[in-house]
């Protein structure tokens, strides 16, 4: 009699074993496209295009960012995955490949000095966070572990406790920065969120807002809006100067500032369910009525909402959700948001869809 993998192995044509095993084996690969990424990040090869006026052969990416000579066959080998990948795109010429930008490369280039999303694929695809990813299965079985999260268990110590010192630090606040100067470029114009952010009355709070650029952004765009940032003292110590943001060192689960609204931008996702209720409980201290005003807005990852995403979309937020789980963090579906915020003591909730895999929630007393 045949065991059940036989069963199925006979069930599957050979067409079919062997699309199985392609399959299997592009999953076993597929964070090569991540190092590969970070590679072309970090030799700033979407600049060197951009310099070279948007299109660069092998040749003239070399001559661009330094690589030797002898490694032309290897760092076409590395555009060969990155454009496979959609991330640059190649064109045959007489003079061979000629590589240009998409729109994702597009994002990593350099703008004054300061790249755009740059600073985020360096601190998301970092040692550290991939050392704590292989402590998945520990962190499921070993009961040492199952009280910590996986950062811990990789390193002895929290992301948090890491980033409050260090180069770490430095770069982490700075991908913060550049994910809030991109989301807010966005979601304060008015057809994704600016008529949200236009009727707060007179004073805004970011909680957690580092070093103040979602807070500089709202206050340029709307400059009725008195905007305060609150992070922790080693966070707004090292924050540089806005003429139109004030920062309060703090701790939010301690104390939020009084204010119209609260903000939390990629906040919540980081903690726990009873952790977020104290978080909310907090600013529900801090805002007035709902008739004068009081708000909070939650600018996080509601998975599977609108119900029409591409698969794109769809295994960025889940994805996301497991990378989560190196900080004991959480990417929610509408039902465990919902169930937080009544805890947390609210009556009422909005979730306005944007085209990224953010909504904008808004949260009323």
């Amino acid at each position: 009699m045949a065991s059940l993998n036989e069963q199925d192995e006979l069930a599957m044509s050979t067409d079919e074993l062997l699309q199985a095993q392609v399959e299997l084996y592009h999953h076993c690969f597929a964070f090569v496209k991540s190092l590969a990424l970070k590679a072309a990040t970090e030799l700033r090869i979407p600049d060197a295009i951009h310099r070279r006026g948007g299109a660069a052969t092998l040749s003239d990416l070399a001559a661009e960012t330094g690589i030797h000579p002898t490694k032309l066959s290897s760092l076409r080998r590395l555009m060969r995955v990155l454009t496979t990948s959609g991330v640059f795109s190649v064109v045959d010429d007489v003079a061979g490949a000629v590589y240009k930008l998409t729109r994702v490369s597009r994002l990593l280039v350099g703008a004054g000095g300061h790249a755009i999303l740059s600073p985020v694929v360096g601190a998301f695809v970092s040692r550290s966070f991939v050392a704590a990813l292989f402590s998945m299965r520990e962190g499921f079985t070993d009961e040492r572990a199952a009280a910590l999260s996986l950062y811990e268990v990789a390193h002895g110590s929290t992301i948090w406790e890491t980033t409050a010192a260090g180069r770490s630090g430095e770069i982490f606040n700075a991908a913060m920065a550049a994910d809030s100067r991109f989301t807010m470029d966005i979601l304060l114009r008015e057809e994704c969120g600016g008529s949200i952010f236009r009727a707060v009355k007179g004073s805004l709070v970011d909680v957690g807002g580092g070093h103040g650029s979602a807070a500089s952004a709202i206050a340029r765009a709307f400059p009725h809006i008195k905007c305060t940032v609150l992070d922790l003292p080693h966070v707004v110590a090292g924050a540089p100067a806005h003429d139109n943001v004030t920062f309060v060192a703090g701790d939010m689960f301690d104390y939020i500032p009084p204010a119209d609204v609260v903000l939390l931008k990629w906040i919540l996702h980081d903690w726990k369910d009873e952790d977020c209720v104290k978080i909310l409980r907090r600013c529900k201290e801090s805002i007035p009525a709902r008739d004068a005003g009081g708000k909070v807005i939650i600018i996080d990852t509601v998975i599977g909402f609108g119900g029409s995403q591409g698969i794109v979309s769809k295994e960025t937020e889940v994805l996301l959700d497991g990378f989560m789980m190196c900080v004991d963090g959480i990417e929610r579906e509408e039902l465990e948001w919902r169930k937080i915020f009544l805890e947390a003591g609210f009556t009422d909730y909005k979730i306005t869809a944007t085209m990224g895999i953010r909504p904008i929630i808004e949260l009323c007393p």
